[in-house]
């Protein structure tokens, strides 16, 4: 059986993002929720927090919820890139510079083993 969980428009760059999935990206769900929880990265809190969503997707299907959080992989995670938000700020000499401020897309798919 499998779930999926999608989070769109995350503040945050898809390299930096991919930089902490490829850490849990085929992982049992214990281990990557124990692994994200311990990290100082931002990227780590989004991850988790989606990895619970996609568990709770998952026990909302499944009939029996007797679900052992080291039977669940982590069949596909990936991140995608998102809008650029695109601003300016004053910089000097009366001249304006670019500001790019890019989010993603983040999907993660479990399955029961």
């Amino acid at each position: 059986m499998e779930s999926r969980a999608t989070l769109k428009y995350n503040r945050q760059s898809p390299h930096k993002v991919r930089k902490v999935l490829n850490a849990v990206r085929g992982a049992n769900v214990g281990t990557a929720i124990n692994y994200l929880h311990f990290s100082s990265e931002k990227a780590s809190l989004v991850i988790e927090k989606t990895i619970r969503s996609a568990v709770a997707n998952l026990m909302q299907n499944d009939e029996n919820n007797d679900l052992d959080p080291d039977l669940i992989k982590i069949k596909e995670a990936y991140v995608n890139q998102g809008p650029v938000m695109k601003r300016f700020r004053a910089a000097s000499m009366g001249r304006a510079s670019k500001l790019r401020r890019p989010t993603s897309h983040l999907t993660i798919v479990l399955t029961t083993e």
